[in-house]
């Protein structure tokens, strides 16, 4: 009986139609594009489901965003409604440009012209900076682990109205709290003064050899953007990087290639691992990027170990997961006040198309911890007196209208016409944008 049993089980097998096993499906691949369009699919040619697609980016409109892009294997398949008005209008990055900043380091690591575990001193001017400064190193600038006080609005303040007089004195003049490495803190000084390093190592200023190095190979303008300086002419590093979201989404799609781009390996595969992983200090930030560890789960709904974000101010953002094939930018303007869950749901839906992987649902919204703006750490006033010259946040020499021994430039004195702040705007030729 267990004999007949069997037989009658594997030829009931041999009898099912082939057309009842599943096929695999196989998701459509593009190459990054240097040009001005990017190559597109269709959501079901990615193996995202189309409804599901269109639900994801029905949330994501709304009046705070400007442009919305989302890529699947360097495949743009939805955009926002603005997006044929908007992306090819510079706009500013806000922290999203400290990304940046460490891929540009990236390239002069990958050139032997920098090295990641050295003090910053073998780069800086004799006599620039006091010895435990000096002694700060790459990585720990890379890692927002330096040791510096900081004060974040207080940090940035001045660089909205560019104010400051030396970046980089300004920075050396930040006390140091605690000994490098030990502790992360979000410092915008620190950034500066690493463009500052790189900037010293490269022997060339930061910003010919970041367009040539990291955006030709991207076909990216010297003419699309603006790269805001302080009055010495110091390039910032914490912001004011002031570039199309149609370029902004070439560096995602880069960063989600681990640093390469059709057949050229713009950024070595080492640097971007150790760029995208873990740091000592904190578990969610690598070489200037968010990344999905604790305790930055919650800006990652749904999403893999290893997305990553290029995150700045006002919701101005690059998510990108390279083991999914995912890009998603957006830029615009999101003050105060605006819905908290917004990403959070945008993302759920999204991580719900997949249709080649199975991925696990985040579950409803939860509320985050407060940060209050009232922290000394976020807003303590002595850095904006240090940029007059004033207290204990000055550096020796340096005060508003004289920094080392150089009289600075007034405010805005490089800005193209038609760029404040936000972006850049206007019909004159020389305002940076894609035409």
């Amino acid at each position: 009986m267990a004999a007949a049993v069997t037989v009658l089980a594997l030829t009931s097998g041999a009898l099912l139609p082939a057309s009842a096993q599943a096929e695999p499906i196989t998701a459509a691949q593009c190459a990054p594009s240097s040009g001005r369009t990017p190559r597109t699919a269709s959501p079901a040619e990615v193996a995202l489901d189309p409804a599901l697609v269109a639900a994801a980016m029905d949330l994501a409109t709304d009046d705070t965003r400007f442009n919305i892009q989302l890529y699947r294997n360097n495949c743009l398949i939805a955009t926002g409604p603005r997006n044929e008005q908007s992306g090819g209008v510079a706009w500013n990055l806000w922290s999203g440009t400290k990304s940046v900043v460490a891929l540009v380091a990236g390239t002069a690591v990958d050139e032997g012209l920098l090295a990641i575990d050295a003090p910053i001193g073998d780069y800086l001017p004799e006599g620039l900076g006091d010895a435990a400064h000096r002694e700060i190193t790459v990585r720990n600038l890379l890692t927002e682990s330096s040791g510096m006080e900081v004060a974040v609005v207080a940090e940035g303040a001045t660089g909205l109205a560019q104010l400051d007089p030396n970046v980089v004195a300004q920075a050396l003049a930040m006390p140091i709290e605690r000994p490098q490495g030990t502790m992360f803190r979000y410092s915008q000084r620190a950034v500066d003064l690493l463009v500052y390093v790189v900037q010293q190592a490269i022997g060339e200023d930061f910003q010919a050899f970041a367009q040539r190095k990291l955006f030709d190979p991207l076909g990216i303008a010297r003419t699309d953007y603006y790269w805001a300086r302080d009055r010495a002419g110091n390039t910032y590093g914490h912001a004011h990087l002031i570039l199309p979201p149609d370029d902004f989404a070439k560096l995602g799609l880069l960063v989600g290639n681990r640093g390469r781009w059709n057949e050229h390996q713009v950024i070595s595969d080492d640097y971007m691992r150790a760029a995208l992983s873990p740091s000592a200090s904190m578990p969610c930030y690598g070489f200037l990027f968010v990344i999905n560890g604790e305790p930055c789960r919650l800006e990652f709904p749904g999403l893999p170990d290893d997305a990553v974000k290029m995150s700045g101010m006002l919701r101005n953002d690059s998510y990108i997961v390279p083991s999914l094939g995912l890009v998603l930018s957006w830029t615009g303007v999101a003050m105060p006040g605006a819905s908290s869950d917004y990403t959070h749901n945008v993302m759920r839906t999204l991580v719900s198309a997949f249709r080649d992987q199975s991925i696990p649902d985040p579950g409803p919204y939860r509320e985050r911890p407060d940060v209050s703006v009232t922290d000394p750490m976020i807003s303590r006033p002595d850095a904006f007196f240090g940029t007059l010259g004033v207290g204990p946040y000055s550096y020796p020499g340096c005060n508003f209208l004289d920094c080392l021994g150089e009289t600075p430039k007034a405010p805005f004195a490089d800005s193209p016409p038609g760029c404040v702040i936000l972006g850049c705007l206007g019909n004159d030729p020389r305002t940076p944008g894609i035409r």
